[in-house]
């Protein structure tokens, strides 16, 4: 079921434009020097194409909980979703919106020097300038209040959202908000739905950063459970008012 993200509405980063591009279930907010929409649309059907037409073929690549093997005939798109799945220790599917803002992102900087992909809370980035990142985080008091600092040289990267008690997305915990940062947009995915499995109360906040902590490729996290929030990793936070 579609859940409205108003928080779209309170978002425009300084020097770019704002467009969104939808197919099925997939719906995303896209910022850019210039309007894509014509090629995010093209991109957007081919990673659709890519994905369905592979879990036809391998049904168990859309519905198991757990790493698989690896196959390598596979689209590289795919590839990269068995190999964050691997890295973070849940299935495939786990990374599958930030794979999608990734893909896309990367072959539109082709034709934008800065982007910013927004899919469902998985966020791919390529930034020129200094900006920062909201998080959202449902019902807690410190949602929309903290914030991620960006800096350009650490970009392209994702900042990927898992929550337990917002929007459709699977999670086995009960975090508002569990955040992971890396230079793959695919792996902070997966890695923000490992991190948010582990988080089933406010007291497993540091077994939810431990466990980020042990995922190779993840850089930082932040987690956030009601009133209280848990941070580890090379990045900076800012209070938003």
């Amino acid at each position: 079921m579609y859940e409205p993200r108003n928080y779209r509405q309170r978002v425009q980063a300084r020097g770019l434009i704002s467009f969104q591009v939808s197919l099925d279930e997939t719906d995303l907010f896209i910022q850019a020097r210039t309007d894509l929409s014509r090629q995010t649309a093209v991109l957007l059907d081919e990673c659709r194409s890519v994905i369905t037409s592979y879990i036809r073929s391998n049904p168990e690549f859309g519905s198991c909980l757990s790493p698989l093997p690896l196959d390598r005939q596979a689209h590289a798109l795919v590839r990269e979703m068995y190999s964050a799945s691997q890295k973070a220790g849940v299935g495939p599917m786990a990374g599958v919106a930030g794979a999608v803002a990734e893909f896309i992102g990367r072959r539109l900087l082709a034709m934008t020097p800065e982007i910013i992909i927004e899919n469902g809370g998985d966020v791919f980035i390529k930034t020129s300038i200094t900006r920062q990142v909201a998080i959202y985080a449902g019902n807690s008091p410190l949602s929309g209040k903290i914030g991620l600092v960006v800096m350009p040289e650490n970009t392209p990267a994702g900042i990927c959202a898992s929550s337990g008690t917002v929007g459709p997305s699977l999670s086995f915990g009960k975090a508002d908000a569990a955040v992971a940062i890396s230079p793959s947009c695919t792996l902070a995915d997966a890695a923000a739905t490992a991190i948010g499995n582990t988080v089933t109360c406010p007291d497993a906040i540091a077994d939810g950063l431990d466990r980020a902590k042990n995922i190779e490729g993840v850089s930082g996290a932040v987690i956030i459970i009601g009133e209280r929030m848990g941070a580890w990793g090379n990045i900076e936070l800012i209070r938003l008012d």
